[in-house]
């Protein structure tokens, strides 16, 4: 009998443990909720934030205001995207899900990066996007990393998996405006040319050149460059 219960109880862990495995990236809440306590204000640092004390929770802990109002396109990139994740909305914290608006200028670019931490699924409001994403590096050498790309109207809905590469770019002559929602509730963004070119301190300019097969001049033109950040 004991041999059974212990077989039993090795098996509830084993499947638990793959559970947990195929969870979202944020893990699931223990309480109801855990409002963010701003981090100048936590005494110890965690995997997250710090709970505020449910007796000291206010409606105001799970509101944000604003998403009605235009980003500011006015750079280089002609986009700007507005985060609600738990730096902006305390009573995101532990619920796994975030969301952003994405406003595009004609012409203007969200640019190759990636979500370590998330899944993105975007919506389109006005304009037409172009958008994509690119998968990771293929296990057989001979193969390249395929792109998957569509052209996206209002009302079209398109997925990004987490922590592949992937980009928006507005293709129509009119202001272009999305919605997205991140399954986690501090998604991250690795903006690519941000971070290879514009890192700080500079990666050694002989690491770049031997990785993209170029001369040094072009190394140093770009790491000259400033990199935007659009979030």
């Amino acid at each position: 009998m004991k041999i059974i219960a212990l077989v039993s109880l090795t098996t509830i862990l084993v499947v638990a443990s793959f559970a947990t495995l195929g969870f979202a990236s944020d893990p699931s809440p223990l309480q109801d909720f855990c409002v963010a306590v701003n981090d100048a204000k936590s005494a110890v640092f965690v995997n997250g934030k710090v709970c505020k004390n449910p007796n000291m929770v206010v409606a105001e802990d799970f509101l944000f205001r604003g998403l009605n109002k235009p980003g500011n396109t006015s750079n280089p990139l002609g986009s700007r995207v507005t985060p609600v994740n738990v730096n902006q909305l305390p009573g995101l914290n532990t619920l796994g899900i975030s969301a952003v608006r994405i406003d595009y200028a004609p012409n203007g670019l969200n640019p190759p990066h990636t979500h370590p931490r998330a899944t993105e699924i975007l919506v389109v409001l006005e304009g037409t996007l172009y958008v994509g994403f690119v998968t990771s590096n293929p296990a057989n050498p001979a193969l390249k990393n395929k792109l998957f790309t569509k052209y996206l109207y209002p009302g079209d809905v398109f997925v990004f998996p987490e922590g592949l590469i992937h980009f928006q770019f507005n293709v129509g002559k009119t202001n272009a405006v999305a919605f997205a929602g991140l399954s986690s509730q501090n998604p991250g963004v690795i903006t690519i040319a941000n971070a290879v070119f514009g890192s700080d301190p500079s990666i050694n300019p002989a690491v770049l050149t031997k990785a993209f097969q170029v001369e040094k001049n072009v190394i140093d033109y770009l790491q000259a460059q400033f990199w935007w950040n659009i979030d």
